[in-house]
């Protein structure tokens, strides 16, 4: 069975949304930032665990900081309409680059350099299951798009999009996941967000968050490798399902993803943030 399409006509001449840095707070309403949360402390240096995140434990005979439930996996296929369980799948995505950081041309200069854009054609969400990316082969100083949206109120076109109604079959971690389903409705553009994410983090994409197929940003003729984590029945309505958007009439450009340069080569971190509606 396939994904539907659902293909929606953007009423504005544009929606620009600039990435900013990708933070645990920023993103927690639809999923999990995972990435080590103390990298200057040294195991041989952590004399109490008692004040570390993520219920720290020391392990492996006291070499190990164990930062435990950094993120949490659900399968909520027991609700799926088809009755096939889902399972754990592991799967590697090598992700060709499609946008790169834009170099500053001169640091001094009084006119900001232009930015570089990425149009979002698709948003997709897994209704059953959370799903995490892991990088694997990150270059030096390469980078991902993380594009995610909210969720409209369900209205009666959406009724044939199955989605789980609670979080009580969650394999027993219903209690402690820590958010909402989003429920049955389609992506709200207006709450669109953008984040770029070093190789040094992994996202989790909380089950049925609306969000673009991976962005792997670098120089051309690059690419990033990700684990990917997540349950899967091989019902493609339930497992995946997929939002086109496209636009109509002159000048309308549709969504774009901006990047600016960074402030200097080795620097991580994009400036500038921005929601506009042109």
């Amino acid at each position: 069975m396939s994904s539907p399409v659902n293909n929606i006509t953007l009423t504005s001449p544009k929606l620009v949304v600039e990435a900013v840095p990708l933070t645990r707070e920023a993103f927690s309403l639809f999923g999990d930032v995972i990435a080590n949360p103390q990298p200057d402390l040294h195991p041989s240096s952590a004399t109490s665990v008692s004040s570390l995140p993520f219920d720290g434990i020391s392990a492996n005979q006291g070499s190990a900081i164990k930062y435990q439930h950094v993120s949490r996996q659900i399968n909520l296929y027991p609700q799926a309409p088809s009755a096939v369980p889902g399972v754990s799948v592991m799967n590697i995505f090598v992700c060709a680059s499609r946008i790169r950081i834009p170099a500053s041309s001169s640091l001094a200069s009084s006119s900001p350099p232009e930015a570089t854009a990425f149009p979002v054609r698709v948003l997709e969400r897994h209704p059953f299951t959370t799903q995490t990316f892991i990088p694997i082969s990150a270059p030096e100083n390469q980078h991902y798009l993380v594009i995610v949206a909210p969720t409209l109120p369900p209205a009666d076109e959406d009724s044939a999009l199955p989605v789980p109604a609670n979080l009580t079959t969650a394999d027993q971690a219903g209690p402690s996941y820590p958010r909402p389903l989003p429920g049955r409705g389609l992506p709200d553009l207006s709450g669109l967000r953008a984040f770029i994410a070093t190789g040094k983090q992994a996202v989790t994409y909380g089950a049925g968050t609306w969000h673009a197929p991976m962005v792997a940003v670098g120089e051309p003729g690059t690419a990033l490798d990700f684990l990917v984590v997540q349950f899967a029945n091989g019902v493609g309505v339930e497992d995946c399902q997929e939002v086109y958007f496209k636009t109509e009439g002159e000048g309308k450009q549709g969504i774009t993803v901006e990047l600016t340069p960074l402030s200097k080569p080795q620097d991580a971190r994009p400036v500038g943030s921005r929601l506009a509606r042109l």
